[in-house]
C-alpha cells in the first residue's frame, strides 16, 4: 500500500474530550513489547527493539490461547473436516488482511495502540465504539476464562476423589461455584490489583508452552486412542447452509490478536509494512496449524459428541490429559489479569477523556477508581461464570465482537485512510483498496450480526 500523501484526523476537532488525557493513558500496551516513544527522538525513527522473528513469536503467543479448546467443536458446527479447514482458510485472508491494515494505519497515523489509530483514522464516534467494544470484549473473555477454570478443575478433582460417594450426596469442597471461587480469589484477584503488568511476561511465556503442550497432547491421542474409546458418529457435511457460521465466532476468537499488534508493529526494529505483512503471515500460518491439528485431530476423536471444550470429552483419570488441564488453568491464571488490565485501561481513558483530566493531576483518586473497577470487574465475571457453566454461549457472543476487530475497524480505517488521501486522480490500486474495505466492513457487520443474533435467540434463550 502506497503511504497517504495527507494527514488524517489531525486537526484538534476530532478530539473533542480531552486529547492530552487520551493520548496519555498507554492502553493495550503487550507485556511483552517495550514501549517506543511516539516522537522517534530517542531510538530513532520510533525503531524498537524487537527483531522480524522475535514478532512472529509475539503475535504467534498473542493469538493462540485457551480459545483452541472450543475448536474440535467448531469443526463439528461447521460440519466436518472439510468445512471447518475450508472456513478457516477463507477467513485467514481477512485476517491477514486486516493486521497489515493496521500497520498502514498506524505509520499514517503516527499512532501506537489498536484503540488509538481508530480514534485518529476514523474519528470520535468509530473511537469510542471501538473502546467500548474492547472493554465488553475482554469482560466477555474473562468469564470465559472462570468458566475454563471451573471446567479443568471438575475433571481434576474427579480424577483424585475416588471414593464411591451415596446418590444424591456432594461434597462442598467439591462444589463448581466453590473450587472457582476459591481459585478466583486467592490467586487471580491479587494479580489484577496491581498498576503495571510486566511482571506477567515470564509466567506468559510457561502458559504459552502449555497450550502447545494441550495441541500435542490431543493430536497423540487421536493417533494412538485408548482402548475403551467407542467408535462414534463424524459429521462429513453441515446440518444446514446457515450452521457453517456458527463455527464463525470460534475461528474470530481464536485468531483475534488485532488488538495487540500495533504495539507490536511499533516495537519492530524495522516498522515497515512490507515486513509487516511477511511476519503476521508466517504466525497465522503457525496459527494456523495448531488450530487446524486441534480441531481435527479432536473432532474426529468424538465426533458429533465432542463437547464445548475438548478436554472435558477425555476421561478424569488420564495422565498426560489431566497435565494439560493443569497448563490450561496456567494459562488461564496469567491471561485474566492481563485481559482485565486492557479492560480497565480503556475504561480508564474513557473517564479521563471524559473528564478532561490528565493522569498527573489524579494520580491519588486514580488508586482507588483502580481498587473499585478492579473489584467490580471480578465479582461480576465470577458470578456470572458461576452460573453460565458453558463456555461455547459465552464465545458466541464474544466471538462475534472479534470479528469486528478483525474485520470492521480495519475496514473503516483502510477507507477512511485512502479517503484522506490528496490525489489529482484516483488509481486503479486506489478503487481496489476503497473496496477491499468496504467488503471487509460488509463481511464483518454480517458476522456480528448473525453470530449475535443466534447467541440471544439460540444460545442465550435455551
Amino acid at each position: 500500500m502506497a503511504q497517504a500523501a495527507g494527514s488524517i484526523n489531525t486537526d484538534e476537532k476530532d478530539w473533542e474530550w480531552s486529547a492530552d488525557a487520551g493520548e496519555r493513558a498507554r492502553l493495550l500496551q503487550s507485556p511483552s513489547v517495550e514501549a517506543v516513544p511516539k516522537n522517534g527522538e530517542s531510538q530513532g525513527n520510533g525503531a524498537g527493539a524487537t527483531s522480524a522473528l522475535g514478532a512472529v513469536f509475539i503475535v504467534v503467543n498473542a493469538a493462540l490461547g485457551a480459545g483452541l479448546l472450543n475448536f474440535p467443536a467448531a469443526f463439528n458446527m461447521a460440519g466436518g473436516v472439510a468445512a471447518g479447514i475450508a472456513l478457516q482458510m477463507c477467513m485467514l485472508i481477512f485476517i491477514i488482511g486486516g493486521l497489515v491494515i493496521l500497520a498502514y494505519c498506524s505509520q499514517a497515523s503516527n499512532e501506537r495502540t489498536y484503540q488509538e489509530v481508530v480514534w485518529a483514522v476514523c474519528g470520535k464516534v468509530p473511537g469510542v465504539l471501538c473502546e467500548v467494544a474492547i472493554a465488553v470484549y475482554t469482560f466477555g473473555t474473562c468469564i470465559a476464562f472462570l468458566i475454563i477454570i471451573g471446567d479443568q478443575e471438575d475433571k481434576i478433582i474427579a480424577a483424585l476423589v475416588t471414593e464411591p460417594e451415596e446418590a444424591g450426596s456432594s461434597r462442598w469442597y467439591t462444589d463448581r461455584k466453590f473450587t472457582i471461587s476459591v481459585t478466583a480469589f486467592l490467586l487471580i484477584l491479587p494479580l489484577s490489583i496491581p498498576k503495571e503488568i510486566g511482571f506477567q511476561k515470564y509466567a506468559s511465556s510457561l502458559s504459552v508452552i502449555g497450550t502447545w503442550y494441550v495441541t500435542a497432547v490431543i493430536i497423540i491421542k487421536y493417533i494412538w486412542p485408548d482402548k475403551e474409546l467407542v467408535p462414534v458418529e463424524i459429521p462429513t457435511s453441515p446440518s444446514t447452509w446457515m450452521a457453517v457460521f456458527n463455527a464463525m465466532p470460534t475461528i474470530c476468537f481464536g485468531f483475534q490478536c488485532h488488538v495487540s499488534s500495533v504495539p507490536v508493529f511499533n516495537s519492530m526494529k524495522q516498522p515497515e509494512v512490507k515486513t509487516w505483512g511477511a511476519v503476521v503471515t508466517a504466525a497465522m500460518v503457525i496459527a494456523l496449524f495448531v488450530y487446524t491439528g486441534t480441531g481435527v485431530c479432536g473432532f474426529l476423536t468424538f465426533g458429533a459428541s465432542v463437547d464445548q471444550d475438548v478436554l472435558l470429552s477425555y476421561p478424569s483419570n488420564d495422565i498426560p490429559v489431566a497435565l494439560a488441564r493443569a497448563f490450561i488453568i496456567l494459562c488461564v491464571l496469567t491471561s485474566y489479569p492481563i485481559l482485565h488490565f486492557c479492560g480497565r485501561a480503556v475504561l480508564e481513558g474513557l473517564w479521563l477523556r471524559y473528564t478532561g483530566v490528565t493522569v498527573e493531576e489524579d494520580v491519588v483518586r486514580e488508586r482507588r477508581r483502580r481498587l473499585l473497577q478492579t473489584i467490580t470487574w471480578f465479582l461480576l465475571t465470577l458470578l456470572l461464570a458461576l452460573f453460565i457453566p458453558d463456555i461455547g454461549k459465552v464465545i458466541s457472543v464474544i466471538g462475534g465482537l472479534a470479528a469486528c476487530f478483525i474485520f470492521v475497524f480495519p475496514g473503516l480505517c483502510l477507507i477512511q485512510a485512502k479517503l484522506s488521501e490528496i490525489q489529482e486522480t484516483r488509481a486503479v490500486s486506489w478503487w481496489a483498496q476503497v473496496s477491499y474495505g468496504v467488503f471487509m466492513v460488509t463481511l464483518g457487520a454480517f458476522i456480528f450480526g448473525q453470530t449475535t443474533a443466534n447467541a440471544i435467540f439460540v444460545d442465550l434463550t435455551a
